[in-house]
C-alpha cells in the first residue's frame, strides 16, 4: 500500500516540492501556535487571540480569486517564489518586533494578515502547478500526500512550537519558522517544468475572475466539485472549529483533551491520505469520491455520540481520514477537468467556497451549540449532510455522475483495420490523457483550517 501511495514522489518536482512544503509547514504551525499564546499572554483578551487567528485565514477566502487571475496570468513558478519571499519578510517581521520587545497585538496581528495575504494569492498558483509536477495517473496521490504533508505539519509544528514556548523563547520560534521558507524558495529554484504558454490577451483582473467563473460553470465536474465541497463546508467541516468545544465542555477533559483530539485528527488525515491511492485503484477514484461523501456523516455521528475521550479520539481520527478523502477527491476533479489556461481561476473558486462558508458553517453551528448542545448540533449536521446528498443522488444524478474522471479522446480509425483492408496490423495504442499544464510550487495548504 504504501509503495502505492508515495509514487508520486518518484517525480523529482514533486518530490523536491513536497519535501520543502514539509519543512515550511512545520515552521508556519510552529509560529501560530507561538503567535497565538504571545498574544494571549500579552493582553488576556480572546477577541485579540481570535483576531491574530482569523486574519491569517480569511485571505484565503477572499483573495483566492484574485489569486487564481494572477497564477493564470504570470509564470506560476515565479509568482510563487514572489509570495513566498513575501511571507518570508512577514515572518522576518514578526521576529523583529518581538526581538526588540514590540509586542503590541495591533502590530502583531497586522503582520499576521499580510502573511496570510501573500499566502492566499499564491496559492492557487500552487494548485494549478501540481498536475504538471507528476503524471496524470499519480494526480490523486499527489493531491492526497499534499494533504497528508499539511496535516503531518500540523502535528509537528505545535509539537516543535512548545520547546520554544517553555522558556519564552517567541523570537527563535518566528526565526525558525523564517529559515523554514528558504526550502520553498530552494525547491523552486530547482525545479525545470514546461514555460508557461504566451498570454495574448489584455483582460484586467476583474475581467479574468469572472472569465474563470463562466469556464467553472461551463464544465459540469468542476461545477459540480464546487457545489459539494460548499455543502460540506457548512455542514461538515464546522467539526474542526469546534473541537475544543467537544473536549472542554461535552468531555469535561479540558485543554489536554483538546490537544489529544487535535493531534488525532490529523493522524487520522495522515493515513486517510496514504490509504487513498490504494482505494481509489482497486474501487476507482470516483467511485470512492461518492463513497466518501456519504460516510463521512456517519462518521460524524459516531464521533459526536463518543461517551469518552479514548472513543472520541478514534472517532475523530476516522473523520479525518474521511474528511481528507472527500477534499482530496473533489480537489483532484477540479484537477482534473479545468482547462490548463483557467485551473487557477477555477481552483480559487473552489478554495473560495470552502473558504468562506466553512466560517459560516462554524459560526452558524456553534450559536447552535450553545442553545442545544454540541452533540446534538453535530449530529443534526451530519444527518442533513447526508439528506442533501441523497436528496442530489434522486433529483439530479447528474451531478454525482459528473464526478467521473474526463472521457478519453478514442484512438483514430487505422484504415488497414477496417473491413476488406488486409492485415490490420498491431492494436493502436490505447490514448493518454495529456498532462494538465502546471508548475511547481510552493508550500502547500489544506484549505480547511
Amino acid at each position: 500500500m504504501l509503495g502505492l501511495s508515495l509514487r508520486p514522489l518518484r517525480s523529482r518536482n514533486f518530490a523536491l516540492v513536497w519535501s520543502a512544503a514539509l519543512v515550511s509547514n512545520v515552521g508556519t504551525w510552529m509560529q501560530t501556535v507561538a503567535l497565538g499564546v504571545l498574544v494571549t499572554a500579552r493582553t488576556h483578551n480572546p477577541a485579540w487571540t481570535a483576531a491574530v487567528a482569523a486574519v491569517a485565514f480569511v485571505p484565503m477566502g477572499l483573495l483566492a480569486p484574485v489569486g487564481g487571475a494572477l497564477a493564470d496570468r504570470l509564470d506560476r513558478r515565479r509568482w510563487l517564489l514572489a509570495t513566498t519571499l513575501a511571507e518570508t519578510a512577514c515572518a522576518l517581521g514578526l521576529t523583529a518586533l518581538v526581538g526588540t520587545g514590540h509586542t503590541q497585538p495591533a502590530g502583531l496581528t497586522a503582520l499576521a494578515f499580510l502573511a496570510g495575504a501573500s499566502g492566499a494569492i499564491g496559492f492557487p498558483a500552487y494548485q494549478a502547478m501540481v498536475p504538471d509536477l507528476v503524471p496524470p495517473e499519480d494526480l490523486l496521490g499527489a493531491v492526497s500526500l499534499s494533504s497528508a504533508q499539511f496535516n503531518m505539519g500540523r502535528v509537528l509544528g505545535p509539537a516543535a512550537a512548545g520547546a520554544f514556548l517553555v522558556g519564552n523563547r517567541y523570537t527563535l520560534a518566528f526565526a525558525v519558522n523564517a529559515a523554514s521558507f528558504a526550502a520553498v524558495v530552494i525547491a523552486l529554484l530547482r525545479v525545470r517544468i514546461p514555460p508557461p504558454a504566451p498570454r495574448t490577451d489584455q483582460a484586467g483582473p476583474w475581467s479574468r475572475i469572472v472569465e474563470g467563473a463562466r469556464i467553472t460553470g461551463r464544465e459540469p465536474g468542476c461545477r459540480s466539485a464546487i457545489l459539494l465541497i460548499s455543502i460540506v463546508a457548512l455542514t461538515a467541516s464546522p467539526f474542526i472549529a469546534l473541537v475544543p468545544a467537544m473536549a472542554l465542555d461535552v468531555l469535561d477533559r479540558g485543554g489536554g483533551g483538546a490537544s489529544v483530539l487535535v493531534a488525532a485528527q490529523g493522524v487520522g488525515a495522515v493515513i486517510g491520505a496514504f490509504a487513498l491511492p490504494v482505494l481509489a485503484e482497486r474501487m476507482g477514484r470516483a467511485r470512492l469520491l461518492r463513497a466518501a461523501l456519504f460516510v463521512l456523516p456517519a462518521l460524524l455521528v459516531a464521533y459526536a455520540l463518543a461517551p469518552s475521550l479514548a472513543l472520541a479520539a478514534l472517532g475523530i481520527g476516522l473523520v479525518g481520514a474521511g474528511y481528507i478523502s472527500v477534499l482530496s477527491g473533489l480537489n483532484t476533479v477540479v484537477q482534473l477537468r479545468a482547462p490548463s489556461a483557467a485551473r487557477g481561476r477555477v481552483l480559487s473558486l473552489y478554495m473560495l467556497a470552502l473558504g468562506l462558508l466553512y466560517p459560516v458553517g462554524a459560526v452558524v453551528q456553534g450559536a447552535i451549540a450553545g442553545a442545544v448542545g454540541l452533540r446534538y448540533v453535530t449530529v443534526g449536521a451530519a444527518v442533513l449532510l447526508v439528506a442533501v446528498l441523497a436528496a442530489i443522488a434522486l433529483v439530479r444524478p447528474g451531478i454525482l455522475a459528473s464526478l467521473a474522471d474526463p472521457a478519453r479522446p478514442g484512438p483514430a480509425p487505422d484504415p488497414a483495420g477496417l473491413p476488406g483492408a488486409g492485415d490490420p496490423g498491431p492494436a493502436p495504442a490505447p490514448a493518454v490523457v495529456p498532462a494538465p499544464a502546471v508548475g511547481p510550487g510552493g508550500r502547500d495548504r489544506d484549505p480547511a483550517p
